[in-house]
C-alpha cells in the first residue's frame, strides 16, 4: 500500500480561530500557517509541530459570549 511520507496535519476539524490570539483553537496554527501547510517542506513543518504544544497558554476562555453582550446591553 502506497503511503505518504509527509508530516501529517495537526487540523481536529474546530476550525475557530481564537479573536486575541488569533490561532485556530483546535489545531493552534496561525491564519497563515493553515494557509500555507499544504505548500511547506518537511522541516517548516516539524518546527511548527513541536511549537504548537506551547501556544495553548495564549488561548484565555471567552467569557460570556452572546448571552453576556446582550445582558449588557439590558438596562
Amino acid at each position: 500500500m502506497w503511503k505518504r511520507s509527509e508530516i501529517e496535519s495537526p487540523c481536529v476539524k474546530i476550525c475557530v480561530i481564537h479573536p486575541d490570539a488569533r490561532l485556530c483553537t483546535g489545531c493552534l496554527r496561525t491564519t497563515d500557517e493553515i494557509a500555507r501547510w499544504s505548500r511547506m517542506g518537511a522541516d517548516e513543518r516539524r518546527a511548527i509541530m513541536a511549537e504548537l504544544p506551547s501556544r495553548a497558554g495564549q488561548l484565555t476562555k471567552r467569557r460570556g459570549g452572546r448571552a453576556a453582550q446582550l445582558a449588557r446591553r439590558e438596562p
